[in-house]
């Protein structure tokens, strides 16, 4: 169901046979079953991804850009000093909760968000790699493959019941973003799989016209 040719239609790109692959693999392991749920853990994966190119969080915010997204952090004086500085905005932001210690640990750095999904944070991490019956430092490498950036997608799904939340992808977005930040982008890659992934194999409602 998941092709390489799927991928380059909707995201307009040549994309790997390992990584439609992957995405294939991902959906059967983790229950992700009807077009709807599909077409949803693909739109908020490619949106979270920047359409499968990032496996680990881009934190080289401007002082404008921390201000904006990181307000509770940083004032005008700090943000400029932090600026275009990605370790040290991680130590900062992260700092104290999500399972890391203080800024001066340097865990905020360490468990910044990887994976397709950006897992974020030791405690998540940690739980990721208990699943995976892995060490915490190789569970981090295994996540910036295209393999475990997949995989990891997938158990941040399931073990957060997403599913239950396709036919609302507003909530949907909010369980994964925390907001609604590039909803319009997400509703729109959403469509887009729909229209190009085939239909299920049990009836469809009549009443839904595959759009939101």
């Amino acid at each position: 169901m998941i092709t390489k040719e799927l991928l380059d239609d909707v995201l307009h790109g040549d994309y790997e046979e390992n990584l439609a692959h992957a995405l294939q693999q991902t959906v059967d392991a983790y229950g992700i079953k009807s077009k709807l749920e599909i077409a949803s853990f693909l739109a908020q994966v490619a949106h979270e991804s920047g359409h499968f190119k990032f496996r680990k969080e881009n934190l080289n915010y401007s002082k404008q850009s921390l201000l904006k997204t990181f307000k509770k952090y940083f004032n005008d004086k700090e943000a400029e000093i932090y600026a275009r500085k990605p370790m040290a905005i991680a130590n900062r932001v992260y700092a104290n909760r999500m399972g890391n210690g203080d800024e001066s640990t340097g865990d905020g750095w360490k468990y910044s968000g990887v994976g397709y999904l950006q897992l974020t944070g030791r405690d998540n991490i940690s739980k990721y790699a208990e699943f995976k019956e892995a060490d915490i430092d190789d569970a981090l490498e295994y996540l910036q493959t295209l393999e475990g950036a997949c995989d990891s997608a997938g158990w941040y799904w399931h073990s957060r019941g997403l599913n239950r939340f396709v036919d609302d992808f507003e909530t949907l977005t909010k369980r994964i973003n925390g907001g609604l930040i590039g909803y319009d982008d997400r509703v729109k890659l959403l469509n887009a799989f729909l229209d190009a992934l085939p239909d299920d194999e049990e009836e469809l409602d009549p009443n839904w016209d595959g759009q939101l």
